[in-house]
């Protein structure tokens, strides 16, 4: 599956943290937005469980966002940067 990450965390240690653990499964196309495209819906639970586990829930914040593999050739862009790819695209 696809899914898009986005998060806005107050305290940099934590950042730094969900930042670590988000580079080991996606890319990152913005300071605080990654796009995964070869999760399982198992690895997407450990991921999330993951950073439920380093953010303060009741002062951040971490939206996802899934795409099927239509809507990711779909996506529009611009600016500096590279289209997602749906090559690793994985149906679950």
């Amino acid at each position: 599956m696809f899914c898009m990450i986005c998060f806005d965390i107050v305290e940099d240690r934590d950042r730094y943290r969900v930042v670590k653990v988000l580079k080991s499964h996606g890319v990152r196309v913005q300071k605080s937005v990654f796009e995964c495209s070869d999760l399982t819906e198992e690895r997407f639970l450990k991921l999330k469980s993951r950073i439920e586990d380093l953010i303060e829930n009741s002062e951040d914040s971490v939206r996802y966002y899934f795409l099927c593999r239509s809507c990711v050739q779909k996506v529009e862009y611009s600016g500096v940067g590279d289209p997602p790819s749906a090559e690793k695209f994985r149906v679950v």
